[in-house]
């Protein structure tokens, strides 16, 4: 009984020592792009943020509203006494842009999706691209970096054949913790640097992460970036009837 309870003892610390010393299950590239993804799916959500726009030495300040579902419908109504009652309505792969002061509703279209949205750093497409990061790239892990406290994945997205996106490859650090995008590199197919995104804060919402505070460098301009601070932001929330409508759009 002696020789069979040494025997077990041996095996058990045999057991411990090759789980002690046996290397992590490596997390796949592909999972932690889900991740992310999954942070940053919406169902339904109303959030209240401002856009603080640096260009040179001028500052502006752009107030919003956005009603969002899903990641192909928003409506997002500016409240800053300059722009007050402007309307942007989302549809799919759609914009229209409402201002009162003209009274007349433009499509956004063509050339117009790379221009800054009210003058900021973050283009009409960039608002448009509403399916999810695996959908439109492949991606590889690039390696791992600490940057401001946090342990961080790096990965390499490159645009799926046959997609349309904002930017054609994307270098992105994600937080090994809560699997946000707290920095991105954005390039053109010729490899130029276009624009540089860093999350400025990254807060807990239930089970999730999300972002309510970055930054948006523009490289093609001197001195231009656009700061995105989110001071509200309630998910799954009910959204009114028919606010995602041109006739919402156009309302007095």
């Amino acid at each position: 009984m002696k020789f069979k309870n040494n025997l077990l003892m041996t095996f058990l610390a045999a057991v411990v020592a090759l789980f002690l010393t046996a290397p992590a299950m490596a997390i796949s590239p592909e999972e932690i792009l889900r991740q992310v993804d999954e942070n940053g799916k919406i169902n339904t959500a109303y959030m209240e943020a401002s856009l603080v726009v640096q260009s040179g030495a001028r500052q502006m300040t752009k107030n919003m509203k956005i009603w969002a579902q899903g990641g192909d419908k928003a409506m997002v109504e500016f409240t800053n006494p300059g722009d007050r009652g402007t309307r942007y309505l989302k549809l799919n792969s759609e914009m229209w842009i409402y201002s009162p002061e003209a009274e007349e509703v433009v499509k956004i279209s063509g050339h117009m999706l790379r221009q800054g949205m009210m003058g900021s750093d973050f283009s009409y497409q960039d608002a448009l691209e509403a399916e999810q990061f695996r959908d439109l790239y492949d991606v590889k892990l690039a390696g791992e970096e600490e940057k401001d406290g946090r342990q961080n994945y790096i990965l390499e997205l490159t645009a799926k054949p046959g997609k349309e996106v904002s930017y054609y490859r994307r270098k992105m650090w994600v937080s090994k913790t809560e699997f946000v995008g707290i920095r991105e590199e954005l390039y053109a197919q010729s490899g130029k640097l276009l624009k540089v995104y860093n999350a400025r804060k990254v807060e807990k919402f239930g089970n999730r992460f999300y972002v309510t505070d970055a930054t948006m460098e523009n490289l093609l301009k001197k001195n231009s970036s656009t700061r995105m601070i989110i001071s509200k932001l309630d998910f799954d929330v009910a959204v009114p009837s028919g606010t995602f409508s041109l006739q919402q759009l156009t309302r007095k």
